[in-house]
């Protein structure tokens, strides 16, 4: 028998013994109406009143709101922002470049 005979052979048999194996997992077991159950008390039928919520529509103070600012100064406090953010960008590769060259 040739090796490609043997291939050919082996596969059909291969599948003819996982079809004949047996399945020890939860998942083959579950049933639909255990997933059903859930869904069920979901949508059982609520009995409470609703509860108005007093600062559900209040305004917030004014004295943490924010001033309002010219264009130019939130273009200037962005900049800022992104200057900030990029030296401790930096701060950090430097503080990982350390620690690998003393570990090293």
């Amino acid at each position: 028998m040739t090796i490609r005979t043997a291939l050919i052979l082996a596969a059909p048999l291969a599948l003819a013994l996982t079809g004949c194996g047996r399945s020890d997992s939860a998942s083959s077991e579950a049933q639909a109406d255990t997933v059903e159950i859930p869904a069920n008390e979901a949508l059982a039928p609520v009995t409470d009143a609703p509860v108005a919520d007093p600062n559900a529509n209040a305004a917030l103070p004014t004295d943490t709101a924010t001033p309002d600012l010219t264009e130019e100064q939130k273009i200037q406090a962005a900049g800022d922002d992104a200057a900030d953010t990029a030296a401790a960008a930096a701060d950090a590769m430097n503080e990982t470049a350390g620690k690998q060259t003393e570990g090293q």
